[in-house]
């Protein structure tokens, strides 16, 4: 997810003043120094409401943002909240895998820094009538972007049950996955799936009582984090667009990942291990220069949320952040000048 705040010294368009961007301090950290000059591309290829665009905004005035946000509801606030930014703000709604085509179509070539914070916002929990949260009753949607015609309420009512059994393994890493297939699969047969209440009800009921006694969290999580991936091609978006995102850095550029789940960090793991690792054969005297490691690691391992920032967000507690800096210049060269 994507919970997120205001700086004290920033006015947040949304009343309840929730939001809190996760490893917000870090977030810039790791990103400023490659925007300190006039013209810089930013992009945030997960907007959200604009917590962590406004502070990295606000701390390299001479960069420009590219926000990217499939959810319309989102950019709606976004908008609103970055307006004080004027013409350095351009917003595009999209899948954050259509990188390629946002650039394309901005008139740029090469990105100076990129964020991507994963998962859901709090904009979309805590608006019961989207579907995401299990402990509030909701029509079954979770979709991100509602021009999608999947919904979780399809998946329950249409998937076959082997089907079924490998998203909520895959996705949700759930052991219980066939006894509750099994129980959805008697329960669609009933009357079709609709609510996410009636969903939690089928769920807790089939798993046994010694495991969720053993379990820690919500007997539901696992099967509503499968079902929202599922419906919103999470891990082959995220699969998609870190290759694309390497690929548009110019020299020195720097990018961050926030992953809440370890089938998201595990991706972003390999792919920035790979990118910073020569390509070279072991053994070799002198690696060749077109085999050196056109990328370096900004943090040694993933970094997570210190206490204090716990204390004061919970929900910021799955969080890992990974972040690379281009250290070489391939393809594409220059960049958006």
């Amino acid at each position: 997810m994507r919970p997120t705040n205001s700086s004290a010294d920033e006015p947040s368009p949304d009343p309840a003043g929730i939001h809190i961007p996760v490893m917000a301090d870090r977030v810039v950290e790791l990103l400023s120094p490659a925007l300190d000059h006039d013209g810089a591309v930013y992009v945030d290829g997960t907007l959200g409401m604009a917590g962590h665009a406004s502070l990295v905004l606000a701390a390299s005035p001479g960069a420009r943002l590219i926000g990217i946000d499939q959810d319309a509801d989102a950019l709606t606030l976004a908008a609103t909240r970055l307006s004080r930014f004027g013409e350095r703000v351009h917003l595009v709604r999209a899948r954050f895998d259509e990188l390629p085509e946002v650039l394309a179509d901005a008139g740029v070539s090469g990105i100076d820094a990129m964020l991507l914070d994963l998962g859901l916002s709090s904009l979309q929990i805590d608006r019961a009538d989207r579907g995401f949260a299990y402990r509030v009753d909701a029509p079954l949607d979770m979709r991100m972007d509602d021009r999608n015609e999947l919904t979780a309420a399809r998946i329950l009512n249409e998937y076959e049950p082997a089907q079924l059994v490998k998203v909520l393994r895959n996705y949700g890493e759930e052991k219980q996955a066939p006894r509750i297939v099994r129980a959805i699969v008697a329960e669609r047969a009933q009357e079709p799936f609709d609510s996410s209440a009636r969903l939690v009800r089928v769920i807790e009921s089939a798993i046994p009582a010694a495991v969720r006694a053993r379990s820690t969290g919500h007997p539901a999580k696992r099967t509503f984090q499968a079902l929202r991936i599922e419906v919103n091609g999470e891990l082959a978006a995220l699969a998609g667009v870190l290759p694309e995102m390497l690929e548009h850095m110019v020299c020195d550029a720097r990018a961050a990942v926030l992953a809440y789940h370890s089938l998201e960090d595990r991706i972003v793991k390999q792919v920035f291990a790979t990118a910073s690792h020569d390509s070279a054969p072991a053994g070799l005297p002198v690696v060749p220069e077109g085999m050196k490691a056109r990328f370096a690691l900004l943090t040694r391992g993933a970094e997570r949320p210190g206490s204090q920032e716990l204390a004061g967000n919970p929900r910021a507690g799955s969080a890992r952040l990974r972040a690379v800096r281009r250290i070489r210049e391939d393809a594409p060269s220059g960049g958006m000048r």
